[in-house]
């Protein structure tokens, strides 16, 4: 697949996540963060059962293969469960949009990331992180240099998914990516089932949440982060993070149209500045060697 094609699977992965976060603020009414991404990934992992049964079995008696695949899958797992329940979190205090901008952070995080793994990162790239800085604090901080509870589960949510996107590079290449995500969203259901157990939310809570959980399952879990593990495989991590971050905009775009979700003044000038490092980090032409 050609790198072009590959990124118009990232912007098609954007969109599905923009409102994805209007599903997220919805359910978050009625059920807990633990219930919700228990029963969406477990309900991705079964949109893509009948696809992947045929990946398993050309692969059954490859026991490298199997075991490389396994590990790849638990890790992006546990990374996916961490961030999805903190975002959660964060989204039911601080909103769909608001929450979709700060997340987006995580493609300034992922250049510094990649110097930790002995990557050069780029000028635009040291432009980028101070112009996020400033949207951070008109989007985030109060009078008095004050910041939200859900805005510090927002920005830890971005790390946590700049990660996921980092070991997804790393293990993704040598895998299937229709394998990779089933065992990524199984092993995070089952990761996420735990602390269900614990918030004791009732039947009919789930039943009244049953539209975003769908949802989030089948389109958000199911088709979209299949479509950025199969994407990733021929997008470096620097431009994917570029694609995948319009997510921001389109959350924006549903929490206005759906929630009725209004930005003040200075928080709308802060998303701008946060949209506006994602680009200029995108700016400077690619090295072959990054």
């Amino acid at each position: 697949m050609k790198e072009q094609k590959a990124i118009l699977l990232l912007l098609a992965t954007s969109f599905i996540w923009g409102f994805s976060f209007v599903a997220q603020s919805v359910s978050s009414e009625s059920i807990g963060p633990f219930t919700f991404n228990s029963i969406r990934m477990l309900i991705g992992s079964l949109t893509l059962l009948p696809v992947v049964i045929p990946v398993f079995r050309r692969h059954r008696g490859d026991r490298v293969y199997m075991k490389k695949a396994l590990i790849g899958g638990i890790l992006c797992g546990i990374c996916l469960a961490a961030a999805s329940i903190v975002q959660q979190i964060g989204i039911s205090m601080s909103g769909a949009g608001k929450g979709g901008f700060i997340t987006s952070l995580y493609i300034v995080i992922v250049p510094f990331l990649s110097l930790a793994l002995g990557q050069r990162i780029r000028k635009a790239v040291w432009l980028s992180a101070a112009i996020a800085i400033v949207g951070m604090y008109l989007l985030s901080i109060g009078e008095g240099f004050s910041i939200s509870k859900g805005d510090l589960y927002l920005i830890a949510c971005a790390f946590l998914f700049a990660i996921h996107i980092m070991i997804i590079d790393r293990v993704g290449k040598d895998l299937e990516g229709i394998e990779l995500s089933f065992l990524q969203f199984l092993s995070a259901g089952i990761i996420a089932s735990v602390g269900f157990l614990f918030e004791g939310t009732k039947a009919s809570a789930v039943a009244s949440a049953w539209l975003p959980i769908l949802y989030a399952g089948i389109f958000s879990c199911g088709i979209a982060y299949t479509l950025q593990v199969i994407g990733q495989k021929y997008v470096r991590p620097s431009r994917a993070v570029f694609a995948l971050s319009l997510e921001s905009v389109w959350a924006a775009i549903g929490g206005a149209m759906i929630l009725s979700e209004r930005l003040s003044a200075k928080e709308l000038a802060g998303c701008a500045l946060v949209f506006a490092a994602v680009l200029i980090a995108e700016i400077e032409p690619q090295k072959s060697s990054t």
